[in-house]
């Protein structure tokens, strides 16, 4: 085994990049060494509201490696000599490669929103952020989540179960305001409120005071004791200009179809990755990455990585929305044809092509359950 492979982050697409090197028989070619930041070795961030709504953390982490990869987590990976084909890290090793892909993922975006920093904020993206939200959790009390998104209204949920009264803050006009029309979001949102989750929409958060008070950019005040961002990412690139490496316009590591920097021995995937430019925030394409570069690490053929629409779901206890594709019909021709049942709290859509036959989106939120 003259050759080695090192992957940076140690994430879920890290995670999966290993294991399908491990099935297509590549531990016998191949020394691997990844690096982890967190303490902690992978585990599936998708289900963190699970976790969060009083489940174990420990249900989170993913099969552990076999023989033939060292893992170490707790220690980052802080600098890339290109030159030398090594890596240095947060302990002062260093580590040679043969071929380095670079799976660093994306750290929450926190607003500088006044008070962002105060002990009663907090981020939403690790174990150890869920850690530090369920301490700080008051029943009864009110809690603001900053970001109407997927998670941000997964979090508030967990925040509902736990006992607490959720305000869900989102500066669009309505929750999950990219994967949903207007007409769909309203229907959400009077969804969610009757659960007990109440949306502030079309609205930002103008300070936070000491202990969790809350006050909103329309005026509005709420007795917070606590604060939960869960408003976005950006890709962690921070190793690409010291190593030369480019960035996308708007971060990560750019990279072309087959996930490949400039430099033939390093690649980029997941969260992390500007493929052609644009980086992908969901685990799906990750995984695609994940698999493709693991296939040319082995000399096999492997499809070009392709950004195709990845639907979208919200499942909480009573509550589900559905998304796919174009839904907001900024396709030129797009048809829409939507049905809408108030009383029952069903929302409908379909957008077609120009032909009337081609499904450009779908979209459809409702009730479940008795």
């Amino acid at each position: 085994m003259n050759r080695t492979l090192v992957v940076a982050g140690h994430g879920m697409t890290g995670h999966r990049l290993l294991t399908e090197f491990a099935e297509l028989g590549g531990l016998g070619a191949w020394r691997v060494v990844v690096f982890g930041e967190e303490p902690d070795a992978a585990y599936d961030r998708v289900r963190l509201s699970a976790a969060l709504a009083g489940g174990d953390p420990r249900a989170l982490a993913l099969e552990r490696h076999g023989a033939g990869v060292e893992v170490r987590v707790g220690t980052a990976v802080t600098g890339i000599d290109r030159a030398a084909g090594e890596v240095r890290c947060a302990d002062g090793t260093a580590q040679r490669y043969d071929a380095l892909v670079l799976a660093t993922g994306s750290r929450p975006f926190v607003p500088p929103f006044p008070g962002h920093d105060l002990p009663c904020v907090f981020p939403y993206r690790t174990v150890a952020d869920v850690s530090a939200i369920r301490a700080a959790v008051r029943p009864g009390r009110e809690a603001v989540v900053v970001g109407g998104g997927l998670l941000g209204l997964e979090a508030a949920d967990a925040l509902h179960r736990l006992g607490m009264r959720p305000h869900v803050v989102e500066p669009g006009p309505g929750p999950m305001p990219v994967q949903l029309d207007s007409a769909a979001g309203a229907h959400l949102a009077a969804l969610l409120a009757a659960r007990g989750v109440s949306a502030h929409c079309g609205t930002g958060i103008a300070g936070v005071a000491d202990g969790g008070r809350t006050t909103l950019a329309d005026g509005t005040e709420l007795d917070a004791a606590l604060v939960v961002v869960a408003a976005g990412v950006r890709p962690r690139d921070e190793l690409a200009e010291a190593a030369g490496l480019p960035r996308g316009e708007r971060g990560g590591f750019l990279v072309d179809e087959r996930l490949r920097t400039p430099d033939d021995r390093i690649w980029a995937i997941g969260e992390c990755a500007a493929v052609a430019g644009r980086c992908h925030g969901l685990v799906a394409p990750g995984y695609r990455m994940a698999e493709s570069v693991a296939r040319q690490l082995l000399g096999l053929v492997p499809e070009a990585f392709a950004d195709t629409p990845v639907p979208t779901r919200l499942k909480l206890p009573g509550v589900a929305a559905d998304s796919f594709g174009d839904v907001h019909a900024r396709t030129a021709g797009a048809m829409e044809f939507a049905e809408s049942d108030r009383r029952q709290g069903r929302y409908r859509k379909i957008v077609l092509a120009q032909d009337g036959r081609t499904v450009l989106g779908r979209v459809e939120v409702g009730p479940t359950g008795p």
